[in-house]
């Protein structure tokens, strides 16, 4: 006896809207829509105490969207990339800021030393670039923003929100 191949799902739920936890995929044509995105972004008050992760290959976009963000936020001054820190702190206005970059991250015990545990457990905005660096020590992130370089300007970026504050984030953006 043999068994015919399956093609395609043997039970299927019929839903008015696709899943809460689908992922949203863009285009960014030109480092202008980077910057709109940001805008949207910062716009949303449950920002304020979120986790973001930032995920593509190097130079994707990842840093420029964070200045981007930061520049929206409010943010005064130099922003510089945390590669050689780990973390850079910035302050907006009512707002507290960290961005990591976990890229040259390789010991864990630096977490502990660090205080990242205690940063992650405050109030504020954390944004991790490279988080897989430090998936096993970070929380679950709200907001996952994949950004893929097609060519010198455009990008081809997917949002995913697997927490109900990411959710949340990008239900507001499209209201």
């Amino acid at each position: 006896m043999t068994v015919a191949p399956h093609i395609g799902r043997i039970v299927e739920t019929a839903t008015a809207e696709a899943p809460a936890n689908t992922p949203r995929v863009l285009t960014w044509h030109s480092e202008d829509d980077t910057a709109a995105f940001a805008r949207a972004l910062a716009a949303q008050p449950l920002l304020a105490n979120a986790f973001l992760t930032l995920h593509g290959d190097l130079g994707a976009g990842k840093t420029t969207l964070v200045r981007h963000l930061l520049r929206a936020l409010g943010v005064q001054g130099r922003i510089k990339s945390p590669t050689y820190a780990v973390v850079e702190p910035h302050e907006a206005p009512g707002l507290a800021i960290w961005h990591f970059d976990f890229y040259r991250f390789d010991d864990p015990r630096e977490w502990e030393d660090a205080g990242f545990r205690d940063i992650f457990a405050s109030p504020g905005l954390k944004l991790a670039e490279w988080p897989e660096k430090a998936a096993a020590l970070t929380p679950p992130a709200d907001l996952a923003i994949h950004i893929e370089a097609i060519d010198d300007t455009e990008r081809k970026v997917t949002l995913h929100a697997p927490t109900p504050l990411g959710r949340s984030l990008l239900q507001g953006m499209t209201a």
